[in-house]
């Protein structure tokens, strides 16, 4: 073909492709630049002040002297790995902080709940004024069901009012979308987190949030189309990112609690589900909970570790590179899980070079050495 015709031809395919072109740059811009936080851990909102942090840290680093030796054994007796876990926790024990006025908190009376949101909202001002609060925080409130839109509208919008204090949202604040049925929520949180912008005089665009994946509707619409992905798009830049909601997924499709884990087939058919949807878009993917807590007598610590060892693991495997925390003791078991993960993996004599493998290697080593798995001279 003559270089003038396929000059004409390109042209041609140009025009016909603008707009499919424009849109796919819109909808899916590629991954975010910054870092993603490996963990979350939810506070109920009457629990939490502003040593929360230090506090949690400091038993985390409490559970891991107790039970060096267990940790030691669960391990393969890695005492870099140790060291590298300790060193974490006395420096940055928490990633991710969610205030809970959800299912962590409960229904109480609109004083009660009241009072709570002026206590969080002040205690976590003095947590960033001191430099002890993690790089992201913030809180989960009531879902947008009719039963609790009243609820925990008031309280989304009476936290943001007092923690801003008239001046802009802290770096680093998110809000958790719960229980989500419907992509018409997440329009409906994009309309009132517009609207409490304009009212507390907030930069359009700094509320953001994420959605809570704990419905089988958020995965599957009545129509059988995926809603999760129009719920992303939906959420006009501002979802941050989905994360899958163990226990009332599982029940929302009658297993039986025995059963209910973030390694269920059901769990990992929704997260492949939400991975595809997120791809590509810059919304982050973070795992569930597991309520096997490392507490009690040293069968029970055993019990708790052993588990969250194996699901941080199971996670980190299909690419959900955070998760959920419901307690200090969980800690010491999600960086040693993480960090072992990365520092597991950095001998790549064996793998075939080849394009997309070198991007999801640099991004892998890229994630290791954020988290603190690997130093910056390792994977070079």
């Amino acid at each position: 073909m003559a270089d003038l015709e396929l000059a004409r031809l390109t042209g041609e395919l140009d025009a016909r492709l603008a707009g499919a072109d424009a849109e796919l740059a819109r909808r899916y811009p590629g991954p975010r630049p910054e870092r993603q936080p490996v963990q979350t851990i939810y506070v109920p909102a009457d629990r939490f002040a502003a040593d929360t942090v230090t506090r949690y840290g400091e038993v985390a680093l409490a559970a891991l002297a107790e039970h060096e030796a267990l940790f030691l054994e669960l391990t393969g007796d890695d005492r870099d790995l140790l060291a590298r876990v300790r060193a974490r926790l006395a420096t940055r024990p928490l990633d991710d902080l969610r205030i809970d006025f959800e299912d962590g908190y409960g229904p109480r009376p609109d004083d009660e709940e009241d009072a709570a949101v002026a206590a969080a909202a002040d205690a976590l001002r003095v947590a960033i004024a001191d430099g002890t609060a993690p790089p992201w925080f913030g809180i989960r409130f009531k879902s947008l069901e009719r039963p609790t839109r009243h609820r925990g509208l008031r309280t989304l919008a009476t936290f943001v009012e007092r923690l801003a204090d008239g001046g802009p949202l802290p770096r680093g604040f998110l809000v958790t979308l719960p229980k989500v049925t419907s992509v018409d929520q997440v329009g409906a949180m994009v309309h009132a987190a517009g609207h409490l912008e304009t009212v507390l005089g907030l930069e359009p665009g700094s509320l953001r949030f994420e959605i809570q994946v704990e419905t089988p509707q958020s995965i599957l619409g009545p129509d059988g189309t995926t809603l999760i992905a129009r719920m992303v798009h939906a959420a006009d830049g501002r979802c941050t990112g989905l994360h899958y909601g163990t226990y009332d997924y599982s029940a929302f499709l009658g297993i039986a609690a025995p059963y209910q884990s973030l390694d269920h087939p059901a769990a990992d058919h929704a997260k492949a589900v939400m991975q595809a949807a997120a791809a590509g878009t810059g919304v982050w993917l973070s795992d569930g909970s597991t309520n096997v807590l490392p507490v009690g007598d040293a069968d029970a610590v055993r019990r708790g570790w052993e588990t969250h060892l194996r699901l941080v693991r199971h996670s980190l495997e299909r690419g959900f590179y955070q998760g959920w925390d419901l307690h200090p003791a969980q800690l010491p078991t999600r960086y040693a899980a993480t960090f072992a993960f990365y520092r597991e993996r950095l001998d790549r004599s064996s793998v075939l070079e080849e394009p997309a493998t070198d991007r999801a290697l640099a991004d892998f080593i890229r994630r290791g050495r954020e988290c603190g798995a690997l130093d910056e001279e390792e994977g070079s």
